[in-house]
């Protein structure tokens, strides 16, 4: 009904702590899309971001400055995969469960059925077959994640360079008595 709001259904990545699971969300497109980023949030639990909160990734809504208008739909679920296994760093809306429990949360998402759409994880996806998984599709995510956690990871560290050189230079006020 609402052209603006996508559901998605996405395996966890291969040999990671969420191979096996079936993650299933939300994007949410502004009107200005493609010139603006979308929403995108997780509905399933996963271990690595909050489920119902808007993501926090460069391809995302929180973050309009590193979008980029020839990214697709296919470019942030792509991101959003490969970001799963990276740890969270206090961005908004992740989460750094254990390894044990990201596993369990990737078996238990597999019984998940989105009360919105009422997409059942059983039937949302085809079965795995030894083809199937597309290496492209691998090497593009990799390569995608990379180039996005590089502006991220620079992002943070002019941040703190920003943040040294205010503390260095403070100076105190000429009415301050030594």
């Amino acid at each position: 009904d609402n052209l603006f709001e996508w559901h998605f259904t996405v395996r966890g990545p291969p040999d990671s702590d969420f191979d096996g699971g079936i993650y299933h969300g939300r994007i949410v497109l502004p009107p200005e899309y493609p010139m603006k980023p979308p929403s995108i949030i997780l509905l399933t639990a996963n271990g690595r971001f909050e489920v119902g909160k808007k993501i926090c990734l460069s391809i995302s809504g929180h973050h309009p400055e590193t979008w980029q208008p020839s990214w697709s739909i296919r470019t942030a679920l792509l991101a959003i995969i490969y970001f799963m296994p990276t740890k969270g760093e206090g961005a908004i809306g992740s989460l750094d469960y254990t390894p044990e429990e990201r596993r369990a949360l990737a078996k238990k998402s597999q019984d998940f059925c989105c009360e919105m759409c009422g997409t059942s994880m059983k039937t949302a996806l085809l079965p795995l077959t030894s083809g199937s998984v597309s290496s492209q599709a691998d090497k593009e995510a990799k390569e995608l994640a990379r180039q996005i956690s590089f502006k991220v990871k620079k992002k943070n560290t002019e941040e703190k360079l920003v943040k040294h050189r205010n503390i260095h230079n403070f100076k105190k006020p000429s009415s301050v008595a030594m």
